[in-house]
C-alpha cells in the first residue's frame, strides 16, 4: 500500500529526528533511527560504534576510510571482507526492508528512501534549514560554540551525502528525490509534524477507501 512507510531525510541540525519521532508517536507506529544501530550491530557482529560510525557517513577519502577500518580492526569478526562499510549498508538494507514488508513505521536516514522506492509503499521526507537555525540547535544539544557547530554540521552532511551519492546514485537532498521538503526553520517543527501527519493520513484513507 503507498504511503505506509514514511521515511525522512535530514539536513544536521534540522531536527529531522525530533520530527520523526513526534510523528511516530502521533500516528502509533514504530520510530527507527538509532534502534537501527542496535539492530545492525546484532545481527552483523559489528561493534556498535563502528556501525554508527560508518552506517551512514561516507568519507570520499580512501585514505581516511582505509585509517577508521584499521581503527576498528581489533573488535571486528574474522573473515569479513575488505569493504567492511558495504556490509554494514547491505545488512542495514535487509533490515530496512523487513522492517517495511512487516507494519507502518518512520526511519529515519540511512538511503531508507532510496531502498525502497521500489516497493512503492513509502512517503519520502526531507527534511532541511537555514544555517542559523541548525546550529543553534547544535549549540543548544551538543554545548559547543557556533564556528563548532557549523563545522559539525557541515561535515556531517557532506560525509551523509558521500554515503547517499556512493550506495544510490543520486544526488542527496534533491526534491525530485522525495515526495515533501520541508524547511523546519522556516514553518517550525510542530508544523512539519503536522503537514506529514497530514498527509500520511491522507494517504492512507485513499488507500483504504
Amino acid at each position: 500500500m503507498a504511503g505506509q512507510i514514511i521515511t525522512i531525510g535530514r539536513q544536521c541540525g534540522s531536527g529531522g529526528h525530533t520530527i520523526g519521532e513526534q510523528v511516530a508517536k502521533i500516528l502509533g507506529v514504530p520510530f527507527y533511527d538509532r534502534e537501527l544501530i542496535e539492530m545492525t550491530a546484532q545481527e552483523s557482529g559489528f561493534g556498535k560504534e563502528f556501525v554508527e560510525e560508518q552506517g551512514e557517513h561516507r568519507n570520499s577519502s580512501m585514505l581516511y576510510n582505509l585509517v577508521k577500518n584499521l581503527s576498528y580492526s581489533r573488535t571486528m569478526p574474522s573473515g569479513n571482507s575488505e569493504y567492511l562499510q558495504d556490509e554494514i549498508f547491505f545488512v542495514q538494507r535487509k533490515i530496512i526492508t523487513e522492517l517495511a514488508e512487516k507494519e507502518p513505521c518512520v526511519i529515519v536516514g540511512r538511503c531508507a528512501d532510496s531502498i525502497l522506492k521500489e516497493t512503492g509503499n513509502s512517503l519520502n521526507i526531507y527534511i532541511h534549514a537555514g544555517k542559523a537555525f541548525k546550529a543553534r540547535h547544535l549549540m543548544e544539544r551538543n554545548h559547543v560554540s557556533y564556528d563548532e557547530a557549523v563545522r559539525e554540521m557541515e561535515q556531517l552532511d557532506k560525509r551523509r551525502a558521500s554515503h547517499y551519492k556512493y550506495y544510490t546514485d543520486q544526488v542527496w537532498g534533491l526534491a525530485e528525490n522525495y515526495h515533501l521538503c520541508l524547511d523546519s526553520s522556516l514553518i517550525g517543527i510542530e508544523k512539519c509534524v503536522s503537514v506529514i501527519c497530514d498527509i500520511y493520513q491522507s494517504i492512507n484513507a485513499g488507500n483504504r477507501g
